[in-house]
């Protein structure tokens, strides 16, 4: 038997007393299906389904930890349906779930596996107002939050408008963008600003807040 997926939880001592689930997927893979950070190609589209920061921003609301409050929704949300459109697309190269780390943590491991660059056009990122506020009031990056219902994937650009038109005919991906390419030069996560500058956006160096898992 081989174990194809799993997840473990590790609390400070005095800490354990609550309860913890574990859920597993098993399932048939689709042998046409080749999908990988070794398949991205320079001038690929990066893309994503829908706003992000959503879930990490209604979590710290939720906890009321910085006495804030607001009636913004998580994303938690099934993405089966938005990976199955994405899979219909020829020239899909690469999909992940920005859980932890967001969006720019995946960008980071795209990055780093594939040995090329990414450039984010802020213009084109969903971000919610809301989300925004917060964000700026406490100084977090939206971009660093996580998502729960989302998926960040990479598309070789004749077919980015393809996969963007999937994904939009669904309720689920009425957001949906593309926000960004994969660029020879410079190796390293950019963020092209609305100012017409950019901004490189380095990799989380602690964990990320809200803390959520």
């Amino acid at each position: 038997m081989v174990v194809a997926a799993g997840d473990t939880k590790v609390v400070r001592r005095g800490e354990g007393g609550g309860i913890y689930l574990n859920t597993s997927g098993i399932g048939v893979k689709d042998p046409a299906l080749e999908l990988g950070i070794g398949r991205v190609r320079a001038g690929d589209a990066l893309l994503v389904s829908g706003p992000v920061g959503d879930h990490g921003i209604s979590v710290m609301l939720a906890r009321e930890q910085f006495g804030l409050r607001g009636d913004l929704q998580s994303d938690a949300a099934s993405v089966l349906r938005l990976a199955r459109a994405l899979a219909q697309i020829p020239g899909l190269r690469f999909m992940r779930d920005p859980t932890r780390g967001g969006l720019a943590t995946v960008a980071h491991e795209i990055v780093q596996g594939s040995g090329l660059g990414i450039a984010l056009q802020e213009a084109r990122v969903p971000v919610r107002d809301s989300v925004r506020s917060v964000c700026e009031m406490l100084g977090y990056d939206p971009y660093f939050l996580a998502c729960e219902g989302r998926i960040v994937s990479v598309v070789a650009s004749e077919d980015a408008e393809r996969a963007l038109a999937a994904m939009q005919a669904l309720p689920e991906g009425r957001d949906a963008a593309i926000i960004g390419r994969v660029q020879e030069q410079p190796v390293r996560l950019l963020l092209e600003t609305t100012i017409g500058g950019e901004r490189v956006i380095e990799e989380l160096e602690d964990d990320p807040l809200p803390r959520i898992c």
